[in-house]
């Protein structure tokens, strides 16, 4: 049975998502991405159980008004055709086991009024549940829907080159699940330098992509206008302080690309950046004195400060939120070891756009095997590497 219609006009169109995505979000909220076999099972058992614990149970006991407990199953896993057909099956069971009990007999009130009434005035209640679930579970996918298209539409996708820098980036949300999250990113080339900005904001839902357009809008106004990383920062904390809510914060990282031979870091208690050689060493560029998030500042005595590293033409920087490094393992419950797994994976990876986005794949490839096929939280994976010397080496 298809969607009915009044379920198809709550459903609002979502711009920014595609049709596929939309549907996948309806299904997964209502379990009807699994296969009907899949959700018929649990009635299907109940009417297994019930009529062997009649049949077994022998004719002095009649079980069969048991079955009533068919319809209430399946009204939460399955359509209300599908429900049909399926208590129609337990229907056909419950006659049965009644001759076999040797109570069938219509003339009989007691079985008319009692055992098969109650099963079909059940049947027709759980009927009505089933497709009041549907509507509700349409109208849960829709907001969810909406919610990552306000997310996608914030996060402009940058190309796969801006200003000096190549970029493969690998973002998943888990929408899907109506956990809408705060990860955001942003890379400009300004006057000052190609700057980047990595950030996750405290909390899920649409709140978190309220305070994740305060942080992006401030970000791409502030970095054109301001000389120093450290003036961006404190461009973007006074707009948190003023818009959001006491108490939210956002870890973010700041990276600007002015010099050909360094990158600036300006850490505010997000996941440190890691640095790959075309060899695959790996250097966990962690902050000596990393900051507080934004939105915690006044909390804070003193100014942030930055970090200035060697970056050349042949190192990729691995940028990442917490839903990376803190996706679990699928068995022992251990955080993905990032920094232990990132060396071969990218390595070499800075020689072309090609490679580049390779390495991001085989990461988030590396990461799905980790986590057992499924993450729990949005996770952003941005790999960066140079091109101006590279161009000049060419």
């Amino acid at each position: 049975m298809s969607w009915n219609s009044r379920s198809r006009t709550a459903l609002p169109r979502a711009g920014g998502v595609p049709p596929a995505r939309r549907r996948s979000a309806l299904l997964a909220a209502d379990l009807q991405d699994l296969s009907f076999r899949r959700r018929a099972a649990p009635a299907l058992l109940a009417i297994l159980v019930v009529s062997l614990a009649d049949f077994l149970s022998g004719q002095d006991r009649y079980l069969a008004p048991l079955m009533v407990v068919v319809p209430a199953i399946a009204c939460l896993t399955l359509r209300p055709m599908e429900l049909l057909a399926v208590c129609t099956l337990g229907l056909v069971s419950l006659v049965w086991l009644s001759y076999y009990d040797k109570v069938a007999d219509l003339s009989d009130g007691r079985f008319l009024f009692g055992a098969m009434l109650s099963y079909l005035a059940m049947t027709a209640f759980s009927a009505w549940v089933a497709r009041l679930r549907m509507r509700r579970a349409a109208a849960f996918a829709a907001v969810s829907s909406v919610a990552e298209a306000a997310q996608r539409a914030l996060l402009r996708q940058p190309g796969p080159r801006v200003g000096p820098l190549r970029l493969a980036v690998r973002y998943v949300s888990a929408a899907d699940a109506a956990r809408i999250g705060g990860d955001l990113y942003s890379v400009l080339d300004t006057p000052n330098g190609t700057r980047v900005l990595v950030g996750d904001v405290r909390g899920k839902g649409l709140g978190a992509v309220q305070t994740a357009a305060v942080v992006l809008g401030a970000f791409r106004e502030a970095a054109y206008d301001e000389r120093e990383l450290r003036r961006v920062a404190a461009r973007i904390e006074a707009s948190v302080e003023r818009h959001v809510p006491d108490g939210e914060f956002t870890t973010a990282l700041f990276a600007e690309f002015a010099d050909p031979d360094l990158v600036e870091l300006l850490h505010f208690g997000h996941v440190p950046p890691i640095q790959v050689t075309r060899d695959g060493r790996v250097t966990v560029l962690e902050a000596s004195d990393p900051w507080v998030p934004l939105g915690l500042g006044s909390l804070a005595v003193g100014e942030p400060t930055s970090m200035r590293v060697p970056f050349g033409a042949d190192d990729v920087l691995v940028l990442c939120t917490d839903g990376v490094v803190e996706a679990r393992h699928r068995r022992t419950g251990e955080f993905y070891p990032l920094a232990e797994r990132v060396g071969p994976l990218v390595g070499g990876a800075a020689r072309s756009p090609a490679e580049l986005e390779s390495a991001v794949g085989r990461i988030y490839a590396d990461l799905l095997v980790h986590t057992g096929g499924e993450l729990g939280d949005d996770a952003l994976l941005m790999l960066i590497s140079r091109t101006d010397r590279t161009d000049e080496a060419g």
